[in-house]
């Protein structure tokens, strides 16, 4: 084996990165348990609702975060599982032990969060440039490993046994058993593969490389569908797919026009804030409620909302719309045609 100096040691000139890497993850598990209890289903801030404002954009993986948002007991049992990884994963890296493998854990990790919440962001981009700062640094922790200050490092030389086997090398630190003539082809194969997953889903979540700039989370957008009057009843679905994750769309007002634009039906900001919750039929963890002053619709809620009312039994078969405005002013409109 090459003698490697100190100041050549890739492992020990890595060992900021490990720092900030290892706390970024372990932080969350200690968020989530240490500071505030925010594993409760119960408790303001679930981290399963946060995960629920994921699903209406997400990339390639959004059925897995929709089945879960449907079935909450399945999503805590995930939610403390994923804490718990989070955790183990940081205090490993920041400890240095097992760093080839904690590095590749930690590409795991980047490319979920990416993939699930990279189109989320008020300013800079925010969970984009964490995922995709994650897939660099996972890669280039496992490329690696640690050096001087790990524990991998006082394994080595201390000569445990197991520090010898080749398998070591893989998952822990020292050198990788990967000829010097191959070497070089995987650092570029790997580098240019994360930088095309930089590049496409810039564009995909932000438009970042042609086109025009969108910025998903800056206004509330909300999706009306499954319109129709059926008796004395008008319903609805609305499903919140766009808008800041930390707050509600406050919606204040809901009409139903005929079609020379005659309002026949309106709920008014007062209505709305004592809307009745037993005509309000969520489906995912994050709940469409009425709120002190509107209905609230939190990102990625989505909901049937129901209206009884005689005037329905009594309209004409024709095209009536259906107006839903935000507080913001914003307004969304849907046909809903009754035969």
């Amino acid at each position: 084996m090459k003698h490697i100096s100190i100041k050549n040691d890739a492992g020990l000139l890595a060992l900021a990165l490990r720092l900030v890497v290892g706390w970024t993850y372990f932080s969350a598990f200690w968020r989530r348990t240490a500071l505030a209890n925010k594993l409760d289903p119960d408790a303001a801030g679930y981290i399963g609702e946060k995960f629920n404002h994921f699903l209406p954009n997400a990339l390639g993986i959004k059925p897995i975060i929709q089945y879960l948002v449907e079935n909450p007991d399945v999503l805590w049992l995930n939610m403390v599982i994923f804490t718990i990884i989070e955790g183990v994963i940081g205090l490993f890296i920041m400890f240095g032990l097992f760093t080839r493998l904690m590095g590749l854990s930690v590409f795991g990790l980047a490319m979920s969060i990416l993939l699930g919440s990279g189109w989320i962001g008020t300013t800079c981009l925010d969970e984009w440039q964490i995922g995709v700062l994650g897939l660099a640094s996972g890669f280039v922790l496992f490329l690696t490993g640690s050096g001087k200050y790990s524990i991998d490092n006082y394994l080595i030389k201390h000569h445990y046994g197991f520090t010898k086997k080749k398998w070591f090398n893989w998952i822990g630190s020292g050198i990788l058993p990967i000829k010097e003539t191959i070497f070089p082809k995987i650092v570029l194969i790997g580098s240019l593969f994360i930088f095309g997953i930089t590049l496409i889903t810039n564009q995909v979540f932000h438009g970042g490389l042609w086109g025009t700039l969108h910025n998903k989370s800056v206004k509330p957008k909300l999706e009306i569908t499954e319109g129709k009057i059926n008796n004395n009843t008008l319903s609805f679905d609305v499903f919140r797919t766009e808008g800041v994750d930390v707050y509600g769309s406050w919606l204040i007002n809901i009409q139903l026009s005929d079609s020379e634009n005659n309002i026949i039906f309106e709920y008014t900001q007062e209505d709305l804030a004592t809307f009745n919750k037993k005509n309000i039929s969520n489906y995912y963890v994050a709940k469409i409620k009425p709120g002190k002053h509107s209905l609230i619709i939190p990102l990625g809620a989505k909901a049937k909302l129901s209206f009884k009312n005689e005037i329905f039994t009594n309209l004409t078969n024709g095209t009536y719309t259906l107006k839903m405005t935000d507080i913001s002013g914003a307004y969304w409109q849907h046909k809903i045609l009754k035969k």
